[in-house]
């Protein structure tokens, strides 16, 4: 009960800042926006009774595409808000035994404001210059084999129609597939080599050569919410890229959504609907507290060591859910 009566008090500070965060934020209801109650949840399996586990968790942040405030939470041990310092993600930290039956349960649940994203709408979120976004990633290259995609195509000098061009060369090269080893990893090279993958591929593959362009791109991970109102689980993550050229903000795209869904391939390039909640941004992060295993890849779901090593992921039960605030007709675009 005394570890609980903490956890209460330590996150209650944090609830009301995100509360802060929300009412500082104007809504712009000209755009399409949904509003919901996501829960994160996870269980750490597999331990031994007693046995110390040190767990981050990504944070969702306010900003121009959304609000977020918590409005519930169960975290073991003293769980600590920080900020990572290289792309401003918000970082919570705990760090407690297992319970007798091995496990180590959490739970958070936020209600959100969301909103369809266009180039017009500035963003928030972020603490990263642009020139951050011109850098490679462990797993992203600038030059490189991706290049190779571009040998046969004339590239305008126009940044925002050469994105357009790098836009339709992923989505042509690209099948959303995941029926073979190796997908899921954000491998730039590897998705120029295969042609399939998730939408961390994609992703990765269009901001590889929006960089080696010298045109910074970022990368964005979150949640995605079915189109149709309701409630229901979520099977896990979705992720998207934007794009900042010259005399532009930043340009959305979502060239899996596009892919899989042809009829919206002209829409997905300078938008992104609101059936979305972002966690993070960029790749490659050293949380807060550093941990002791190598940056972390992207942050989505829970991560979790043990006696100074990164735990086996597959240990670590996941459950996400949304309900919507009140079922609405979806709006008509």
């Amino acid at each position: 009960m005394l570890g609980r009566a903490i956890c209460i008090c330590v996150v209650s500070f944090f609830v009301a800042c995100s509360a802060s965060a929300l009412r500082a934020e104007p809504t712009n209801t000209a755009r399409p926006e949904r509003t919901f109650v996501f829960t994160y949840a996870a269980t750490v399996t597999g331990l031994q009774p007693g046995q110390v586990a040190r767990v981050w968790l990504p944070v969702p942040q306010s900003s121009a595409d959304q609000t977020v405030e918590i409005i519930d939470q169960s975290l073991p041990g003293k769980p600590q808000l920080g900020k990572e310092t290289k792309w401003g993600n918000q970082v919570l930290f705990t760090e407690a035994p297992a319970r007798d039956d091995g496990t180590l349960p959490i739970r958070i649940v936020y209600r959100v404001a969301r909103h369809e994203v266009t180039e017009q709408t500035p963003l928030g979120g972020t603490d990263a210059p642009d020139s951050m976004f011109l850098n490679a990633d462990a797993l992203v290259p600038v030059g490189g084999k991706p290049l190779t995609l571009l040998s046969n195509t004339t590239l305008p000098e126009d940044q925002m129609q050469l994105g357009r061009v790098l836009y339709d060369v992923v989505n042509d090269h690209m099948q959303y597939r995941k029926d073979k080893p190796g997908w899921g990893r954000g491998d730039a090279v590897w998705a120029c080599d295969s042609g399939f993958g998730n939408c961390t591929d994609f992703h990765s593959l269009f901001i590889s050569l929006a960089r080696s362009n010298k045109i910074p791109a970022k990368f964005e991970i979150g949640f995605p919410l079915p189109e149709k109102r309701g409630d229901g689980e979520i099977a896990g993550y979705h992720c998207w890229a934007k794009f900042k050229p010259t005399g532009h903000g930043w340009v959305p795209v979502d060239i899996s959504e596009a892919n899989k869904n042809p009829a919206k391939r002209d829409y997905f390039f300078g938008h992104l609907d609101e059936n979305r909640l972002t966690f993070s941004t960029g790749r490659d992060l050293v949380l807060v507290p550093k941990q002791d295993g190598p940056p972390v890849n992207f942050l989505v779901y829970p991560y979790v060591e043990v006696d100074g090593k990164p735990y086996d992921a597959a240990k670590v039960q996941r459950k996400f859910s949304f309900k919507d605030d009140a079922p609405t007709t979806q709006p008509a675009r």
